[in-house]
C-alpha cells in the first residue's frame, strides 16, 4: 500500500492549498518576531544538525509525532516478512496483470482493515484500563477542538444568514422566468394564421427557455456565494481566535472544515440548482414538487455525511485520536453511504425508468428520446456502479478520495455533455441539404444531390466517432484507460494515424467516384437538360462508369488495406495467378468480350435498340461487358453472349421504312387501288401523332406480283427510326377503310373448275339459277363474302 501522510500536512484540494498559504502569512503574523529569534548563523538546511535532532528528541510531544509517522510509513503486520508482498511490492503495477493487481489489492487492503481494528482495539481497551494510549492527543488538540467548534458555529450561523438575505434574489428570479413562461403559452392578441402562431409561439418558447437558464444561472451563483462568504466569516473568525491565542497549528482542523464547507455546500448548491424544492421556475429538471424534494434530501444527505465524515471526522479522528481509528470511522461511515444509497437506488429504479420512458416519448429529438430510453433501462446498474466505486476509492485513499471521484465526475459529465451536444448539432445538420454554387449546379446538376447521399452516412460515422472517444474519456476519468499516455505511446499514435490515413483515403475515393459518376450522369442528360446524346453514348457511358466503379471499389479497397497493416502483395500475385488461371479456362469469356468490344466500337447497337440477333427479335434492354439482353415482345428476358452472335439486324438506325405489299382482287380497277392508297395516306398525315414520325411522301412503285389470287400492289413509307411498326398500323387500318368504303375487294382463294366434255366437244350446261337469284336480291341486303354484286359496265361504251 502506499505510504500513510498525516492529512493535516497534504492539503486534500485546492482549496486547502489557498488555506494554507493564508495560514502561513498569518502565522507570520500572529508571531512577527519569530524571524529574528532565529540564529544569525544557522547553518543551512541541507546540512545535517545534530543538536537540532537532539533537541527533537527530547521533545516528549515531538517524540510521540515522529514515532506515529514512522509508524504510520511502515506497512502492516506481516506484509513485510512475507516474500510474495515485498515481490509484489518490487513489480511495477503497470507491468502486472489485473488479476494480479485485485489480489495485490484485496491483500493489502485487508491487511490494512485488519491491522487498523487491531490498533483500534488495543487503543480503546488501553483507554479503558486506563494505560496511556499511543498516538492520543486529546489533551494537546483540545484547543483545536475548541477553536473548531466556534468555527462551525460561526459558519453555520454566518451561512444561514446570508441563505437569508439570498431568498428575495431567488423570489424575484422564479418570478421572473414566470412572467416569461406566461408569455410564452398566452395565445395571441389579435387573430392570426396557424403557422404565424406556431412560429410566435416557438420564438416566445426559445425565449422563455433561454431565460430559464439564465435564471437558473444567476440563482446558483448566489447561492454559491452565499457559501463563499459564509465561508470567508468563518476564515476572519479563525484568524481572530487564533491571533489571540498565539499558536497558528491550532487552525488546520478549522481550515480542513472550511475546505470541506465550501467544497459540500457548493456541491449541495448544484443539487438545489438542479431540483430547487422551494421554486418551481427555478428547477433545471421538470419534476413534479414532491419528487424534486425527495431527490434533493437524498443527495443532499449523501454529499453531506460523506463529505463532512470523509473531510472533517476522520481527520479530526486521525488528528486527535488515532490514526487508525479514523481510519475504521471512515470505513463506517462508507459502508453506511453505500448501503444507504443502493437501497434508495434499487427502490426507485422502476419509478424513474417510468419516468425517463415518458420523458422520451415526449421529446421532439430522437437521439434524445434513444438516450433517454437507454439510460431508464440502465440508470440504477451505473448509480449501483458509481457506489461502488465510491466505497473502494474511499477506502484505498480517503484522504484522496473525494478529490478523485469530485474529478472523475466532472469529466465524465463534461464529455458526455459535449458529446450530447455534439450530436445534436449533427441531428440537425442531418436534417439540412447542402446547396452548392449556382455555377456548379449549372456545370453539374447531379452533382449537389449525390452529395447530400452521403450526409446521413458520413453523419452517423462521425457520431460514432464522438461516441468511442467520450467513452475513452469516461474510461480515463475512472483510470480504467490512460488515455493520455495511449495517446502519447507509438501504438496510440499508429491507431490515429491510421484512422486519419483512413478517412482521407474513404473521403477522396468518394469525391472521386461523386465527380465522376454526376459528369457521367449530366452526359446521360439524366438532368434534363438541352443535349440529348445518342443511344450509343449513352451505353459507352453506362460502360464507363461500371468500369470507373469497379476499378475506384478495387483500388480503394486495396488501400485501405495496405494501411492497416495487412500486406497486398500476395493479395495481388495471387490475383494475376487467379486471372492467367481462369484466362486460359475461359476461352469464351475472352471471346464475348473482344467481340462486345468490337460490336460496341461499330457502334452495331445500343440500349433501346430494335434487333434481330441469333434468331431472337426484340428490344435492347441491357448491354454489359459480355453478353446482351433483349427484351422480346412477349416479355421474355434473353441473355445472349456476344461470341453467339454472328449476324445483327438493327431495325433502328438512321431511318425505317413501312413496307407493304397489299393484295387486290383481279377484277379490280389498279389505278382506282393506287388512288385509296395515296387518299389513305393522307389520312395518315392528318394524324398529329403519327404524321410527325414520317419523313417523306408515299411512294407506290406500282403492281409488283400477279398471282391466283389477284395482283399485288407494293407501298414504301419513310419513318423515323423505331417508328415504321406504329406507321404500319396506323396506315393499315385506313386503308381498310378506303378500301371498304370504295367497295375494292381483297381477294379470296380462287379455284378453277373444269368442266368435262365428251368426244365432240359437247359439255353439259352449268346450272346457275342460284347465281341469277343473288341478282335479284333485295336492296339494302348484305351480299354472302366473296359476291360483292355491281353492275357490269358495257366494253363499248
Amino acid at each position: 500500500m502506499a505510504s500513510r501522510t498525516r492529512l493535516s500536512s497534504i492539503p486534500s484540494s485546492l482549496l486547502t492549498q489557498l488555506f494554507a498559504v493564508l495560514l502561513l502569512l498569518s502565522g507570520m503574523a500572529f508571531a512577527p518576531g519569530a524571524a529574528a529569534q532565529a540564529p544569525a548563523d544557522a547553518p543551512p538546511s541541507s546540512t545535517p544538525s545534530y543538536s537540532a535532532l537532539a533537541d527533537l528528541l527530547e521533545n516528549e510531544q515531538a517524540r510521540d509525532k515522529l514515532i506515529e509517522q514512522l509508524r504510520n510509513l511502515a506497512p502492516p503486520d506481516g506484509l513485510e516478512s512475507t516474500p510474495d508482498a515485498a515481490a509484489a511490492t518490487s513489480t511495477d503495477p503497470d507491468k502486472q496483470r489485473l488479476s494480479q493487481r485485485l489480489a495485490t489489492g484485496l491483500h493489502n487492503f485487508t491487511a490494512s482493515v485488519l491491522h487498523d481494528t487491531s490498533a483500534t482495539m488495543m487503543a480503546v481497551r488501553a483507554a479503558l484500563s486506563g494505560q496511556p494510549v499511543p498516538g492520543n492527543h486529546l489533551q494537546t488538540s483540545l484547543p483545536a477542538l475548541e477553536l473548531l467548534l466556534f468555527t462551525i458555529l460561526g459558519t453555520l450561523l454566518a451561512y444561514f444568514i446570508f441563505r437569508t438575505l439570498a431568498k428575495p434574489g431567488f423570489a424575484r428570479l422564479n418570478v421572473w422566468i414566470l412572467q416569461d413562461a406566461k408569455r410564452a403559452d398566452a395565445p395571441a392578441a389579435e387573430p392570426s394564421s396557424p403557422l404565424v402562431t406556431a412560429v410566435r409561439r416557438h420564438r416566445f418558447a426559445s425565449l422563455a427557455m433561454g431565460r430559464k437558464l439564465l435564471g437558473v444561472t444567476a440563482a446558483l451563483l448566489i447561492d454559491v456565494a452565499a457559501t463563499l462568504l459564509a465561508a470567508l466569516a468563518g476564515y476572519i473568525l479563525v484568524t481572530t481566535l487564533a491571533s489571540s491565542s498565539g499558536d497558528s497549528t491550532i487552525v488546520l482542523l478549522s481550515l480542513q472544515f472550511l475546505t470541506a464547507f465550501v467544497m459540500i455546500e457548493i456541491a449541495k448548491a448544484i443539487s438545489r440548482g438542479i431540483f430547487a424544492t422551494r421554486y418551481d421556475q427555478l428547477r433545471l429538471l421538470p419534476l413534479a414538487p414532491e419528487t424534486a424534494d425527495y431527490w434533493n434530501h437524498w443527495l443532499t444527505l449523501l454529499i453531506g455525511l460523506t463529505g463532512y465524515g470523509l473531510l472533517v471526522a476522520v481527520p479530526v479522528t486521525e488528528m486527535v485520536f488515532l490514526p487508525a481509528a479514523g481510519k475504521i470511522l471512515g470505513l463506517i461511515i462508507m459502508l453506511c453511504v453505500y448501503i444507504y444509497g443502493v437501497g434508495v437506488v434499487w427502490k426507485n429504479r422502476k419509478a424513474v425508468q417510468a419516468g425517463l420512458i415518458h420523458r422520451a416519448e415526449q421529446s421532439t429529438t430522437a437521439i434524445f428520446g434513444t438516450l433517454l430510453r437507454v439510460l431508464g433501462r440502465v440508470w440504477h446498474l451505473l448509480a449501483l456502479a458509481y457506489f461502488t466505486v465510491l466505497l473502494v476509492v474511499t477506502q484505498a485513499e480517503q484522504d484522496q478520495a473525494l478529490a478523485f471521484m469530485v474529478r472523475a465526475t466532472t469529466q465524465t459529465l463534461i464529455a458526455i455533455a459535449i458529446g450530447l451536444i455534439l450530436a445534436a448539432i449533427l441531428s440537425s445538420l442531418m436534417s439540412r441539404r447542402i446547396q452548392l454554387p449556382e455555377h456548379w449546379r449549372g456545370m453539374l446538376p447531379m452533382l449537389e444531390g449525390r452529395i447530400n447521399a452521403y450526409v446521413p452516412v458520413t453523419l452517423k460515422t462521425l457520431r460514432l466517432l464522438i461516441l468511442i472517444t467520450v467513452a475513452l474519456i469516461v474510461l480515463d476519468a475512472w483510470r480504467a484507460f490512460d488515455l493520455i499516455a495511449w495517446l502519447q505511446s507509438s501504438s496510440g499514435r499508429a491507431i490515429v494515424a491510421v484512422i486519419f490515413r483512413v478517412g482521407v483515403i474513404l473521403v477522396l475515393a468518394a469525391a472521386t467516384w461523386t465527380v465522376l459518376a454526376s459528369v457521367i450522369e449530366h452526359r446521360l442528360g439524366v438532368s434534363g437538360g438541352h443535349h440529348r446524346p445518342s443511344e450509343r453514348e449513352k451505353t459507352l457511358l453506362m460502360l464507363f462508369r461500371n468500369a470507373a466503379a469497379v476499378v475506384i471499389a478495387t483500388m480503394t479497397a486495396l488501400i485501405v488495406l495496405s494501411q492497416i497493416g495487412i500486406n497486398i502483395g500476395p493479395l495481388i500475385a495471387g490475383a494475376g495467378v487467379a486471372g492467367l488461371a481462369i484466362g486460359f479456362g475461359a476461352q469464351k469469356l475472352v471471346q464475348d468480350v473482344i467481340t462486345g468490344v468490337f460490336i460496341q466500337l461499330e457502334n452495331g447497337m445500343n440500349q433501346n435498340d430494335v434487333v434481330e440477333l441469333a434468331g431472337i427479335f426484340g428490344t435492347v434492354e441491357k448491354i454489359t461487358i459480355r453478353s446482351v439482353v433483349i427484351r422480346t415482345l412477349d416479355g421474355g428476358y434473353h441473355l445472349i453472349p456476344f461470341s453467339t452472335i454472328d449476324k445483327l439486324t438493327n431495325h433502328t438506325r438512321d431511318y425505317g421504312y413501312h413496307y407493304g405489299e397489299y393484295n387486290v382482287a383481279h377484277r379490280e380497277n389498279v389505278d382506282e387501288a393506287i388512288a385509296q392508297l395515296e387518299l389513305a395516306f393522307k389520312d395518315l398525315m392528318q394524324d398529329p401523332e403519327l404524321a410527325r414520325e414520317v419523313l417523306e411522301e408515299i411512294s407506290i412503285p406500282g403492281v409488283t406480283g400477279l398471282t391466283e389470287r389477284g395482283f399485288t400492289i407494293r407501298v414504301l413509307i419513310k419513318t423515323t427510326p423505331g417508328n415504321q411498326w406504329a406507321i404500319q398500323r396506323g396506315f393499315n387500318r385506313l386503308v381498310k377503310l378506303r378500301f371498304d368504303a370504295a367497295g375494292i375487294e381483297l381477294p379470296y382463294p380462287q379455284t378453277v373448275l373444269h368442266f368435262g366434255r365428251d368426244k365432240l366437244g359437247y359439255a353439259a350446261p352449268v346450272d346457275v339459277r342460284g347465281v341469277d337469284a343473288l341478282k335479284h336480291t333485295a336492296s339494302g341486303a348484305t351480299p354472302a363474302p366473296g359476291q360483292t354484286m355491281r353492275p357490269v359496265l358495257d366494253q363499248g361504251s
